[in-house]
Order: C-alpha cells, then sequence, then structure tokens
C-alpha cells in the first residue's frame, strides 16, 4: 500500500525525483523532497498540495550529513515517521579518464556515493526504530556493464549497487524488515545531460538520448510499484529503458 506512506526523496526538484514525487502523491503518500533548489521544491510541493497532495520540502545537499539528518527530522515533524527514502540525486558525469577532469571525479563520488551513504546512516536509526523501512537508490545500466566515457560515473553506480546488494543481505540476517530495491535507468530525459562539460562526450550522448530516451515518468512508475508491493516482499532491482536499446 502507498497510501499514507510517508517518503522523502533527494533529488527531487527535477526528473525522476519530481516525477516520482507527483505520482506517490497523487496514490496517497506523504512527499518530503530535498534538493539544493529551494524554488523549484517549493513551486512542487504546492502545486501537489494545490491538487490534494500532501507534501514538504527542504532545501539539502546530500553531501553534508546534516542535511540529511534535517530532511528526516522535517519528515518525523510533519507526517510523524518515515516509511521510505528514495536515494535518487545524482550526477552524470562523461569524458574519456585521460580528460583529467578531477573536480567532476570528485563530484560525483560526493554526490552519487557518499549522499546514498548520508542517507542511509540519517533514514537507518529510525527505521530499527520502527523495526521497518525502505531504501530505494538509483544505479544505472553503466553500473551494470563498462561503457568508454563513464568510468567515473560507472564506477560510482557500481558502488550503488554492491551497497544496496550488501544491505538487503544485512538486513536479511538482521531480521531489521528493512527492503531495499535497486533501480538501473538507461537513457532517461532529465538534466542530467546538461552537466556533461565534455563536447565530444556530450554531443555523443545528446544523440543517443534523441533516438532512446525515454521519460522520468516511467521510472517513477517503478518507484510506485516497488512501494507498493506487500511488505513482507523485498523486490530488489529494476533495469529500465527502451526495448529498442542498443545496449
Amino acid at each position: 500500500m502507498i497510501e499514507n506512506k510517508v517518503v522523502v526523496i533527494t533529488g527531487a526538484s527535477s526528473g525522476i525525483g519530481e516525477a516520482s514525487a507527483r505520482l506517490l502523491a497523487r496514490q496517497g503518500a506523504k512527499v518530503v523532497l530535498g534538493a539544493r533548489r529551494e524554488d523549484r521544491l517549493k513551486a512542487i510541493a504546492e502545486s501537489i498540495e494545490a491538487e490534494g497532495g500532501s507534501a514538504a520540502f527542504v532545501a539539502m545537499d546530500v553531501t553534508r550529513p546534516t542535511d540529511n539528518d534535517a530532511i528526516i527530522r522535517r519528515a518525523e515533524d510533519r507526517f510523524g515517521r518515515v516509511d521510505v527514502i528514495f536515494l535518487n540525486a545524482g550526477l552524470m558525469p562523461t569524458s574519456p579518464v585521460s580528460a583529467l577532469k578531477t573536480d567532476e571525479w570528485n563530484a560525483a563520488i560526493d554526490i552519487n556515493i557518499k549522499g546514498v551513504l548520508n542517507g542511509v546512516a540519517a533514514s537507518m536509526p529510525l527505521f530499527l526504530e520502527q523495526k521497518s523501512g525502505q531504501v530505494i537508490a538509483v544505479s544505472s545500466v553503466a553500473g551494470l556493464k563498462a561503457y568508454p566515457g563513464s568510468a567515473i560515473y560507472g564506477g560510482t553506480k557500481w558502488f550503488v549497487r554492491d551497497f544496496m546488494e550488501v544491505l538487503r543481505m544485512e538486513s536479511a540476517m538482521e531480521g531489521s524488515n528493512i527492503r531495499t530495491s535497486t533501480i538501473y535507468p538507461a537513457a532517461i530525459n532529465t538534466e542530467l545531460l546538461g552537466g556533461i562539460s565534455d563536447p565530444t562526450a556530450a554531443a555523443a550522448m545528446k544523440n543517443l538520448y534523441s533516438q532512446h530516451a525515454i521519460s522520468p515518468e516511467r521510472v517513477a512508475s517503478v518507484v510506485s510499484f516497488a512501494i507498493d508491493a506487500p511488505e513482507d516482499t523485498n523486490i530488489n532491482e529494476f533495469t529500465i529503458g527502451p526495448t529498442s536499446q542498443p545496449w
């Protein structure tokens, strides 16, 4: 059941995060939105509430542990609990290793890896106290297969894949009732393309996406499916992409 579940979403100011927030709110969830762009969060939350949904928001940077703690507190203060944390914030730097875009490497590590760790660290004590909870994280098809130009991005998403699988196993061993789901999107029409600074890589990805990209709403429907699954069911991995995809 999704109705009345409290869902915290990072990277909620656009793309998959925004689409998921809107869909889940329409299905009766109470959503708490986190991202850096406070103006976008405010507009989305107001739009959700205007349609009869329940939403709150916190401007946050997932690389800061205190910001992750703050969004969990906000959810507790507003709605009394947290049932799901959807760790969606991410960057997609794409360039050959020889380009040595080390600032982008470090930013991707901070957001794609540390952002996930910080979100889990913030929500885990509450989930253990409740004896229930669900962690959903976004990996990528680049976390399943290596692609030229995606050494750093793919590496961060391989980490998410491994971390979430170990979290699933440990949760089962410990009897904590924490469910996990990992999503592996392919080409999705989001703002990630705009963050590619290497012109050759950007042109190649733009061409790929123009042929094969699907909407964030398609991913949101999978997030909804994972949350709606029976509480005693751990539906763990979803790869999402069009049937025409070349990989």
